[in-house]
C-alpha cells in the first residue's frame, strides 16, 4: 500500500495485479484523495507522522476522516486505531479509548503493536499492525505473524523487504517511500518488477539481531 500517493502509475497497478495494490490512506491525505472502487485501502491514524514531527495528535482529523469515508458508502479494509509510537502502555490505553469510536462504523479494527508488546497484549479479533522502532519491528515481526492474526508492517520501502514479508505470510505492507522522486525512480521501479513476480536480487535481512 504506497501511502498516501495517487499517481496514475499505482492505479494502472491495481488493475494489471488485482488484490496486490491499494493505498493506506490518513486523516491528512484524505481530503486531497478521491476514493476509487477499484483501489483496496486502509486508513491509518497519522500518528507516526505527528511523532516524527513532534506535533499533538489530530483527534478531530481521524474522526471526521471516518466520517468521510463512512459517506462514501466505501469501506476500508480497516482502520488503524490511534496509538502511541514505541509506547506500549500508551498504545493500550489509546486502544481503551479509541476502538469503541471506530468499532462503531463496523470496520475490521487494527492495533498497532509497539515496543515492549506481545501477543498477549492483542486485544480480541483485531488486526495486527507492526509499528514501533525500526530494530524491534523486524525483530518481532516473526512473533507476531506466528498469531494466525492477518498482519500488515508499516513502513516497508525496500523490496528485500517485501521478500521477507511475503516469506513470512504478512498479509500487506504499506510505506510513503515508493515514489520518492518519480515513478521512474529506483523504489517505483523495484515496486514494479516485484508486482510483475520477477525475482529480483536481495540481500537477507537477520531478523534476530
Amino acid at each position: 500500500m504506497p501511502a498516501n500517493h495517487s499517481s496514475a502509475i499505482v492505479h494502472y497497478w491495481s488493475g494489471k495485479h488485482p488484490g496486490k495494490i491499494g493505498w493506506l490512506i490518513g486523516p491528512t491525505a484524505l481530503p486531497k484523495t478521491k476514493l476509487r472502487p477499484w483501489m483496496p485501502f486502509a486508513l491509518d491514524n497519522d500518528a507516526f507522522s505527528a511523532w516524527t514531527k513532534s506535533r499533538e495528535w489530530d483527534e478531530a482529523a481521524w474522526i471526521a476522516m471516518l466520517d468521510r469515508v463512512k459517506l462514501s458508502g466505501m469501506s476500508p479494509k480497516w482502520v488503524l486505531v490511534p496509538d502511541v509510537v514505541a509506547d506500549r502502555d500508551a498504545t493500550l490505553a489509546k486502544w481503551e479509548i479509541y476502538a469503541p469510536v471506530a468499532a462503531r462504523y463496523e470496520w475490521p479494527l487494527a492495533i498497532a503493536v509497539q515496543d515492549g508488546m506481545t501477543p498477549k497484549d492483542l486485544p480480541p479479533d483485531c488486526i495486527v499492525f507492526v509499528g514501533g522502532t525500526t530494530e524491534w519491528k523486524w525483530r518481532s515481526l516473526p512473533m507476531w505473524c506466528a498469531t494466525g492474526r492477518r498482519v500488515h508492517v508499516g513502513r516497508v520501502n525496500e523490496v528485500e523487504r517485501l521478500h521477507i514479508c511475503e516469506r513470512l505470510g504478512v498479509k500487506s505492507v504499506d510505506g510513503t517511500g515508493w515514489m520518492q522522486g518519480t515513478e521512474n525512480g529506483r523504489q517505483a521501479r523495484a515496486l514494479g518488477a516485484w508486482l510483475d513476480g520477477k525475482i529480483l536480487p536481495h540481500d537477507e535481512l537477520d531478523l534476530s539481531a
